[in-house]
Parts: C-alpha cells; sequence; structure tokens
C-alpha cells in the first residue's frame, strides 16, 4: 500500500485536546478501512497566510498513512464534510 501525507487545519476555537482528539479519530477511520496510521504530529495554532471562513488562525495537523485509496477516499470524504476541519491537502 503507498504511503500518504495529510496536513489538515481545524478551527482556531477548538482546544488542544479537541484538535488531538480529531486527529485520533481521523486515525480510527484509516483502520476501520484496513489502513493504518503511520505518524501523526500536531503543529499547534498557527497563523495563515489569509482569512478561511473569517478564521486568520488554526490547527495544523500532519497525518501519515499506509493505506488503500479507498480507505483515503473515506478519509477525505469525512474530513470535507467534517465541521472544524477547514482544508485538508493529502500527498501520495
Amino acid at each position: 500500500m503507498p504511503l500518504y501525507e495529510h496536513v489538515m487545519i481545524a478551527r482556531q476555537d477548538l482546544s488542544n485536546t479537541q484538535a488531538e482528539a480529531l486527529i485520533e479519530h481521523f486515525g480510527t477511520v484509516l483502520s476501520d478501512n484496513e489502513g493504518k496510521l503511520v505518524d501523526s504530529e500536531y503543529w499547534g495554532v498557527k497563523t495563515m497566510a489569509y482569512k478561511i471562513n473569517k478564521n486568520r488562525k488554526g490547527h495544523y495537523a500532519l497525518l501519515r498513512s499506509d493505506a488503500p485509496a479507498s480507505a483515503i477516499h473515506e478519509m477525505e470524504r469525512l474530513m470535507r464534510l467534517h465541521e472544524d476541519v477547514m482544508r485538508v491537502l493529502t500527498i501520495k
């Protein structure tokens, strides 16, 4: 299975524990779809170059995963539907 890297930005009004719980949630989504979360890094609250949804800051996180394409598509779909996630970027 190929390795993927995902960078996500969550809303700034979440607490640190809520942001880390969000990372754990998407890790369980991967494991439910026959993938695994290799590594995750929580980068903290950072200032963005421009506003996204009227937010100037956001919680940044990097996730590295080893999963089939179907699991990646499902996780990306759920990330885009989640109200706390503002942006997602996935690289193979």
